[in-house]
């Protein structure tokens, strides 16, 4: 296609790089190759039974129709529940928004909030859409580089350097992908009374990693500890990760009720409500008990420590243990090599499917998915050890 037919704003999107590594994969597997695949984003279990159940009886109740645009107020109350209960967040459902999955509740942000110029500072490593969603905004991502030499941590000094009269936001995601990092609270309040300090600047909080915690760890939701900052805090939330709905499409945006309506009138002109059936499934997901989510934790405890126990037995690769999230993000030994074409010969010689870190930031760096089997997991090792071996 001639770039003379696409728009200027289609032009800023820039290429996945893990498109080209999954669909050789692909082939790959499909030509009778022997695949290890520890590039998964998403559970590898099903939903709840609960949740699909309720799911299938709302469709078979007629749970068929469009809704509002805004969301089903029934789930609307819910989550505003689930806020207040669990995180110490008191909202009304006027401060919900329900969206198709937590990207479009970013994406609407992001279009509401942002004017041309308007400048997002987001730390390194990122989830990969960040960016990309900004710029559709007509915004600039301002990149903050955090280091896996100490932990990722994000320096308060850099932080800012990095501000100016156009910062609009300052992105937090904790437990964060890719590095499966979870901010402490001190780490989170020196965040919060540098942009205490600016009029102009809001948070957005992506909490989509949540309930997948390390035992021994909490989540600390941004806007509980926030107090005075509520207006400029936005929560974003969803199904996908915590309950294993990632191709349901429900999330959820939490802030205030202006900014909320607004982005609602957007979402009318696009997309319009979530489907109808599966936001029944929702409100019965937020009905599960805490067991439901500690049984789940305990299989990705198990699976977190196998992953990290090899890793560190590899030579020359450095490791942050994750305590947060499905993922690893550990150093590869030098710069002779990226994590592109890293990833390319693993997969090319070894059969390993990896993700670059290029894709998230960090180019030293690749990103390794427990949510597998553990047995999957204990092979993929062997292979990187086998291919860490070879090209360093």
């Amino acid at each position: 296609m001639s770039e003379d037919l696409l728009s200027k704003r289609a032009l800023t999107i820039e290429p996945s790089l893990t498109l080209e590594i999954s669909a050789k994969a692909k082939k790959l597997a499909e030509e009778g190759i022997d695949i290890c695949n520890l590039s998964a984003g998403e559970p590898d279990f099903n939903a709840p039974a609960e949740v699909i159940s309720a799911t299938s009886k709302a469709l078979f109740d007629g749970f068929t129709k469009y809704g509002p645009a805004a969301g089903d107020l029934e789930l609307r109350n819910a989550i505003a529940n689930k806020l207040e209960i669990q995180n110490n967040i008191k909202y009304d459902f006027e401060n919900i928004l329900i969206t198709n999955g937590a990207k479009q509740a970013i994406y609407n942000l992001f279009q509401i909030l942002l004017n041309e110029g308007d400048e997002v500072i987001i730390p390194s490593p990122y989830w990969l859409s960040y960016p990309q969603m900004v710029k559709l905004a007509g915004g600039k991502p301002i990149i903050l580089e955090t280091s896996p030499n100490n932990g990722f941590k994000i320096d308060t000094e850099q932080l800012k350097d990095k501000i100016s009269s156009k910062t609009k936001f300052i992105i937090i995601n904790s437990p964060n992908n890719p590095t499966g990092k979870v901010l402490s609270e001190n780490e989170l309040l020196e965040i919060i009374e540098i942009t205490r300090k600016h009029d102009q600047i809001n948070i957005l909080s992506d909490e989509i990693y949540e309930l997948i915690l390390k035992s021994s760890v909490s989540h600390i939701p941004v806007v509980s500890i926030a107090k005075g900052l509520e207006d400029r805090i936005y929560t974003v939330n969803g199904f996908a990760k915590g309950w294993a709905m990632t191709g349901w499409r429900v999330g959820y945006l939490a802030g205030r009720k202006d900014v909320i309506k607004a982005s609602a009138s957007l979402q009318s002109q696009s997309t319009s409500n979530v489907c109808s059936f599966v936001q029944k499934g929702a409100i019965e997901a937020l009905k599960l008990r805490k067991e439901y989510f500690e049984g789940i934790n305990t299989i990705y405890d198990e699976r977190r420590q196998i992953l990290s126990t090899g890793l560190k037995e590899i030579e020359n690769i450095h490791l942050n243990p994750p305590t947060g999230a499905f993922y690893a993000f550990p150093e590869l030994p030098n710069t002779n090599i990226s994590s592109v074409d890293f990833c390319k010969k693993a997969l090319e010689d070894f059969g390993l499917v990896l993700v670059p870190g290029k894709a998230f930031g960090n180019d030293q760096c690749i990103r390794i998915s427990c949510a597998t089997s553990k047995s999957n997991i204990l092979d993929g090792i062997k292979r990187l050890k086998k291919a860490i071996n070879k090209f360093y």
